[in-house]
């Protein structure tokens, strides 16, 4: 399925066809258009192009991650859904995951957490757990975040409890589910009260 940045070149000339230029035009497109549907439109296109690794130095010219993470500050949950995408979509690189996370991308990846759409939700928690690394995992595994997985271990939605699942699985320790389960505890607690 994935092929190396040497066999994609071959395929594809050294020059791609056209990759650059075609990219170009849709981050002046994102950027001079009024339109909010063209808006989303394009950055569901270049979310979908972030997803070929040949693109990645592109994107990065392009400034398409600081883009994408503009993006997850918006509103307009398909702005936000296609920002995530992207940053989901380009993160294991280990050029692109640095640059995600000098430019705060922790605290932006997590407000997605609470958005209300679902793809939304999944490529936020795929995506922190893509951006872990010795450095980021302290803020990663955050009380707050640690505590949302629970959260989401318990939901109905097989998709969101399961992922939420191996967060907590495979990045956060005994003591750190224990906090968050007495943080849950204790607000359960205070909820009764009133």
């Amino acid at each position: 399925m994935f092929s190396t940045k040497e066999q994609l070149l071959k395929r594809t000339g050294p020059h791609g066809i056209g990759r650059f230029s075609f990219l170009q035009s849709l981050v002046t497109e994102f950027q001079d258009t009024d339109s909010l549907e063209s808006k989303q439109e394009v950055l569901a296109n270049l979310a979908n192009f972030a997803y070929d690794p040949v693109n990645y130095e592109y994107m990065r010219t392009l400034n398409v991650i600081d883009l994408f993470l503009d993006c997850l500050d918006e509103s307009d949950e398909k702005l936000m859904e296609f920002g995530i995408g992207g940053l989901c979509n380009l993160c294991l690189d280990k050029t692109n995951k640095e640059e995600i996370l000098r430019n705060d991308g922790v605290k932006l990846v997590m407000k997605c957490l609470s958005s209300p759409n679902e793809e939304t939700v999944l490529s936020a928690i795929t995506t922190l757990m893509y951006l872990v690394t010795p450095v980021s995992k302290a803020d990663i595994t955050c009380l707050p975040i640690v505590e949302c997985m629970l959260r989401f271990s318990a939901s109905v939605n097989i998709r969101l409890s399961n992922l939420a699942k191996v967060f907590l699985e495979d990045y956060c320790d005994k003591s750190q589910i224990e906090a968050a389960r007495q943080v849950q505890e204790k607000m359960s607690a205070q909820s009764s009260h009133t």
